[in-house]
Order: structure tokens, then sequence, then C-alpha cells
């Protein structure tokens, strides 16, 4: 069984929401609990957080929204979530800390500085990242695999709403099978839109495993991936 020392969890907004709540405190509490069972295995965790639920770019940018003005926005929506994580978090008995791509004032959250996020994980505490790389034209989920490779992650998790990577949308295709594992090589070649092109060459150079599972469906999903059982997809060189 393989092991992990520490990991990177990157989380979409849209998991975040529910039909009421743009940000669902049941859910928070969910990821909290989660959270606290990778904690409990001695395992250090990094979250990066997107911003869907709050906002979502491609209306405003096809009506005219400059582009960048539109990722900036963009970035704010993740700060958003990740204060109200850390805020359940906090609440939870769990040490967290927010760290931010661009620089916020008034004692809202830190400037991330790698150096500064490998010693606060080393101390157990959990860091949740936000406001992606602080550049516009990177997606959420590049900046998560440069998060992970700042902070010598051993691995990234990406909680989607399914239970891996499928052949095609098991949702619209009830047909498409689902991968145990795949390469970064093949994943790019089938155009499987589970993370850009951009995230896949970052991992692929750096070495470093995706593995993308369903994370609120069962809270247990992933202790028991690191605990040794083959639940989600495994992507890797």
């Amino acid at each position: 069984m393989k092991t992990y020392r520490r990991i990177l969890l990157k989380i979409s907004g849209e998991a975040l929401s529910s039909k009421n709540n743009s940000i669902d405190p049941q859910v928070t509490q969910k990821v909290s609990q989660i959270v606290s069972s990778v904690l409990a295995q001695n395992i250090e965790i990094g979250i990066v957080v997107g911003g869907g639920n709050i906002y979502r770019g491609a209306a405003l940018q096809e009506s005219g929204m400059n582009r960048v003005v539109g990722d900036h926005i963009g970035m704010l929506a993740t700060v958003m979530n990740a204060l109200a994580l850390n805020d359940t978090f906090r609440r939870n008995g769990i040490n967290s800390l927010v760290m931010s791509g661009f620089e916020i004032g008034g004692g809202v959250c830190q400037n991330f500085d790698h150096n500064q996020a490998k010693e606060n994980l080393s101390n157990k505490q959990v860091l949740i990242f936000c406001a992606g790389t602080g550049n516009p034209c990177f997606t959420t989920d590049t900046g998560a695999v440069l998060r992970g490779i700042e902070i010598e992650a051993d691995i990234i998790f990406k909680a989607t709403k399914v239970d891996g990577v499928y052949t095609d949308d098991p949702i619209k295709n009830p047909k498409a099978t689902k991968y145990t594992s795949l390469t970064f090589d093949e994943a790019i070649k089938n155009d499987l839109k589970i993370m850009d092109t951009a995230a896949f060459a970052l991992c692929k150079e750096h070495n470093i495993d995706i593995c993308v599972f369903s994370m609120l469906e069962d809270e247990d999903t992933l202790s028991k991936i690191l605990q040794g059982q083959e639940l989600g997809t495994i992507v890797r060189n």
C-alpha cells in the first residue's frame, strides 16, 4: 500500500453549493469532517477551492466582458469559499489558514509563500489556497497542480460529482465505462475533461499522481483511499 505524507485536495466551488445556498453550511461541515479524518491518519493536507458556485465567467465574457476582469472576479469568488471553509474548520477545532495568490489587505488572509506553507503544513496546520495563481488566464486546476508542486505534495486529489474518470460523461451516457487508472498521455489523447492539458502536463513533468473521486456522497471515500482501497481513478505516468 502506498503511503502519503502530504496531499493536495482540489474542491470545486460547485461542490460547496446546494439548491438553497451558494455556500451550504452543511456541505462545509462535511468537508470539515473529511479533513479531520485525513488529519487523524497523520497526513498533512492543503486544499485548493474553486469559485464556480459564486461566479461563472463564460456567459459574461461571451457578452463582452474583458477576460482578465472576469478571471479576477472568479479569483475573488474562490477567496469567499476559502474563508467559509476556514471558518467552519476553526469552529470544529481544526487549525487552518487561508493563503491567497494575490495580496488582500485588512488581515483577511495571508499571501501565499511556498516556504511558509510547507512549514505550516509540517506543523499540522491545514492550508486553504485561494485566488488561483494570482494571475488571470490560468484555470483552478492548473493552479491546484502548481500549489501541489510548490508544497511538495505526494499526490493531488480532485473531488468531482462522479466516482472517477469515465470514457464519456456518465450522467449523459449510461454506457460510459470507468477507468481504474490511465496515463497522462491517455487522458490528453482522449481529451478527457477532468483537468486541462496544462495541469496534466505539469503533473506528468513532476511525476505527481492525480486521484479523481467523488467526495461528498460518501464522506469516508478519501480516508478509504488513503488506507489503500482502490476507489476513484488514478492518473499517472
